[in-house]
């Protein structure tokens, strides 16, 4: 028996209400209203066809044995390079073996379905017994369009074998034509459409019925002898006229998902059949067809084996797990349809070394670091000297894969002088349960959500573009948990600093008054640093401000004392440390606050 032995799925967490674009665009584009019912998906700046692709196979290989895998096809028809192995860029990141062919499929939308015939031949003809088929799209459009509505990003896998098959692969039949709806130059980066109603009523409602009539003929069944109904059009109305007109009753058929996410591309027939496997019942049988520039038909029966299938995120997870967006101009933004100014932060060389990228791979692509053979300690990136001051062992380190390891944020920061599509950066220490360590950038997040001690879980992103050269750089990075982490109060109310004493310069009002009364509220001792002159730094200074804070801190209940030296002298800077000596006998903490904001340039 060969077929399906398990499926995944990834749905862009950010979803564009689709009333905002006709809200900020019905003014040019009136007919657009017609297609604003819902939301559609769209990709984080930081995603594209490969991440998604990633996030979908990690889905589907949840729990299996990746060494099994001997063959990765990836489908798209957005891929990143045309002239570079996104396949092979996803197996690097996925760890799969070196020894296994990676293939791309591409220039079609039904080559998703394409490529899963394919694994299904190869794995019947025994080249091979594990093929993972994932497709993945992220399609752009000019702004204020039909299919700006219509479309949506998404991704879906499914690995073929013949051993543990939760859906049994019955045949396919397949039609191939020279059928143009919409096509898109070598050097274009829009599809170019012919009007709608010829792939509706030339493309969908003709090509897509004689496949699956070919199929039936085939297999000698009929519409009496498939349960599930799988294919793409994102015409609604014609979504359904389709159905009727091969005798499908509207039960047996699943919705296009306009409403939920949109058209996902090559990736739409395995999106829908993946969504169809997550409400399988044992002896269901599927028919799924896929549409481009002909149509593919497969007929499947659902086995026993989809009760012993592990829980998978899945379409249906991806779906739930949304943020609405009502923000046209930052869907705009993230996919780069209208240009803003970076200023010169933003002109840091982007040139990505081929030879640091090859001899780093497994670090800088599938986030593999080291794990000390003598000790056991974990740690990354991977050294030649274990980390551990008790060990130490030289050369002990073996490969470790950390991308799915347990982690949680030791510390974190929200940057906004750091150029980001998305300000701010926010990023920080992520700290494994099993061992290592790395500053990652966060993503999928909002600041205000970010906690001390919250769980993460590590995705396969895109880093940076180099535009000048058509290079994209990808690395991990974290995704904070919601609702794993301790609350915002109590999270800050964790942190304690009892019996230590702290320095704080320029604490007499501002940001320096505010971290002193923080300390003092977690027990700290504090010395209350002020010279007490302007704003400008002119006049003779004043004890008030310091000695107001003081006495803040005291009402409080607290302990702190007050100094109005200078910090702009190496005597002053020995009187202040000297009077914390005096006071509590010791200095734990020092936050150098003080400064004096001058309209002046370096120079002068």
């Amino acid at each position: 028996m060969i077929g399906i032995t398990s499926y995944g799925g990834y749905i862009p967490r950010l979803r564009l209400d689709r009333m905002s674009i006709f809200q900020q665009m019905g003014w040019f584009a009136p007919a657009i209203i017609m297609v604003a019912q819902g939301e559609r998906s769209f990709c984080n700046w930081d995603e594209d066809a490969v991440t998604m692709a990633v996030e979908a196979s990690r889905d589907c290989l949840r729990g299996m044995d990746r060494a099994a895998v001997d063959a990765f096809y990836l489908c798209s028809t957005t891929m990143p390079f045309a002239d570079r192995s996104c396949a092979g860029l996803g197996k690097a990141a996925l760890n799969l073996r070196d020894d296994i062919l990676a293939q791309d499929f591409s220039t079609s939308l039904r080559c998703g379905t394409s490529a899963l015939i394919t694994a299904m031949d190869v794995v019947r003809a025994g080249e091979r017994t594990r093929v993972l088929v994932t497709a993945s799209d992220r399609r752009e459009t000019r702004a204020a369009y039909f299919y700006e509505m219509w479309f949506g990003d998404g991704s879906a896998s499914l690995l073929v074998g013949n051993e543990d098959v939760v859906a049994e692969f019955l045949g396919s039949y397949s039609l191939t034509y020279d059928f143009v709806d919409h096509y898109r130059g070598s050097r274009k980066t829009y599809d170019y459409m012919w009007e709608e109603r010829w792939v509706r009523d030339e493309g969908y409602s003709r090509i897509i019925p004689e496949a699956i009539s070919g199929l039936f003929e085939k297999l000698s069944i009929t519409m009496d002898d498939v349960d599930t109904l799988v294919f793409p059009c994102f015409f609604k109305a014609e979504h359904r006229k389709i159905a009727a007109k091969l005798g499908a009753s509207p039960e047996k058929v699943v919705d296009n998902m306009h409403e939920v996410c949109g058209e996902t591309g090559a990736a739409h027939p395995l999106v829908m059949f993946v969504s169809a496997l997550e409400k399988a019942n044992p002896g269901d049988r599927i028919l799924l067809a896929g549409f481009g520039q002909g149509c593919d038909a497969l007929y499947f029966r659902v086995t026993e084996n989809i009760r012993n299938l592990a829980a998978r995120d899945g379409i249906r997870s991806s779906l739930g797990n949304k943020k609405p967006v009502d923000n046209y101009p930052k869907f705009l933004k993230f996919r780069d349809l209208i240009q803003t100014e970076t200023g010169i932060r933003a002109e840091a060389p982007t040139q990505t070394a081929m030879t640091v990228l090859w001899r780093k791979r497994k670090m800088l692509m599938g986030l593999v670091g080291g794990k000390c053979r003598e000790c056991g300690t974990a740690q990354f990136p991977k050294m030649d000297i274990c980390v551990n001051p008790d060990c130490t062992a030289a050369h002990s380190q073996e490969d470790y894969e950390f991308a799915d390891k347990p982690a949680s944020i030791k510390s974190f920061t929200g940057d906004l002088l750091s150029v980001s599509v998305d300000p701010p950066a926010v990023y920080g220490m992520i700290q494994f349960d099993e061992g290592g360590r790395f500053m990652a950038d966060f993503t999928d997040c909002e600041l205000d959500g970010v906690r001390v001690g919250q769980r993460v879980r590590l995705v396969f992103r895109r880093r940076y573009t180099d535009s000048e050269r058509g290079f994209t750089g990808y690395f991990w990075k974290a995704v904070p948990l919601p609702g794993t982490g301790p609350e915002k109060e109590e999270a800050l109310g964790g942190i304690r600093f009892d019996g230590r004493v702290a320095v704080v310069t320029g604490a007499g009002a501002g940001l320096g008054r505010v971290y002193a009364l923080e300390l003092a509220r977690r027990g700290a001792k504090v010395v209350v640093n002020d010279l007490g002159g302007s704003r400008d730094g002119e006049g003779e200074g004043s004890r008030s401000p310091a000695e107001g804070v003081v006495e803040e801190i005291e009402a409080l209940g607290g302990e702190a004392v007050a100094n109005y030296d200078s910090v702009a002298t190496p005597e002053g800077g020995r009187a202040i440390v000297d009077r914390a000596v005096e006071a509590f006998g010791r200095v734990d903490i020092l936050i150098n606050n003080a400064g004096i904001l001058r309209d002046k340039t370096l120079a002068k």
